[in-house]
């Protein structure tokens, strides 16, 4: 974890992209009101995280969001991850209370405060839609992660974003005037999320190392009931967030075995036994 109050700040290689464009066109002042809103929100979110003792990598920057790196993965309380990711859209409440302050007392040129006031309303929009990784996309998978075992919120809401950033491409290619950076923005948020459906094996790995190593929070008890040939990952596949799974092994002769989510997950990642059934593989157990 960082010990100095500022993160490191990260810059996405598509912003120089768009640092090429505003240059290009003469817009670098709004470029430049983007940037700063983005980073305001971006730190709303860096001091609730760090309120909560996250341990925090620092911040990537890119137009219309950024993205904070930590290395909490799945492992902290749903209400307080919820807590953190409000905090960046929270941000622009502040800023539409310093234009109306700046605006009541005739501070500033208006053409200016009327310009933040756009993009300040334009980026929290943004922001709010269920795509991952923006703000609205993670608090749809915080929500389905209270409902759903971990592993099929999380795919859920990549094909979601995925089909949802597709479906605002075309409609605003077919029902608007053709502008480059929405286009390059849903091409980006579509390829990034293209991109997290191919790890999500390795983010599901984290998720359960972090289980493994105990650095999870607990909230309640749900069993789990799986028949005996089912493979460690079958059964892995249904842990939920913020629930501990004491797991009962069903057999043919209508026996029952139960063994605690430790000793499957010591199994997996200890003894190695990844090509095991369930079954098979607690007879390691003494």
């Amino acid at each position: 974890m960082r010990n100095n109050y500022l993160p490191k700040i990260h810059v996405h290689p598509i912003l120089f992209v768009f640092l090429f464009i505003s240059f290009v066109t003469g817009t670098f002042m709004e470029l430049a009101i983007i940037l700063a809103v983005v980073l305001f929100h971006e730190l709303g979110h860096y001091t609730a995280a760090t309120v909560f003792k996250w341990r925090i990598q620092g911040i990537m920057l890119w137009v219309f969001g950024g993205v904070m790196d930590t290395d909490e993965h799945g492992n902290r309380p749903i209400r307080q991850e919820a807590i953190v990711t409000i905090a960046g859209p929270f941000q622009h409440i502040i800023i539409y209370l310093i234009l109306f302050f700046l605006a009541s007392a005739e501070l500033g040129s208006s053409s200016v405060l009327e310009l933040i006031f756009y993009y300040n309303t334009v980026i929290l929009v943004f922001n709010l839609l269920p795509i991952w990784p923006l703000d609205g996309g993670k608090l749809l998978f915080l929500g389905l992660s209270a409902f759903l075992p971990y592993k099929r919120a999380y795919q859920s809401v990549i094909i979601f974003s995925m089909i949802v950033s597709l479906f605002l491409l075309i409609f605003q290619l077919v029902l608007f005037p053709f502008t480059l950076s929405a286009f390059l923005v849903m091409i980006f948020l579509f390829m990034e999320n293209r991109s997290e459906w191919k790890k999500r094996y390795y983010v599901f790995i984290r998720f359960l190392l972090k289980r493994y190593e105990g650095n999870t929070a607990v909230t309640a008890v749900k069993p789990i009931i799986v028949p005996h040939e089912a493979s460690l990952m079958d059964v892995f596949g249904h842990f939920r967030r913020e629930r501990k799974h004491p797991i009962y092994i069903t057999y043919p002769d209508n026996g029952r075995r139960a063994v605690d989510e430790s000793d499957c997950l010591l199994l997996f990642f200890h003894e190695k036994q990844y090509n095991k059934t369930i079954g098979e593989a607690v007879n390691y157990i003494s």
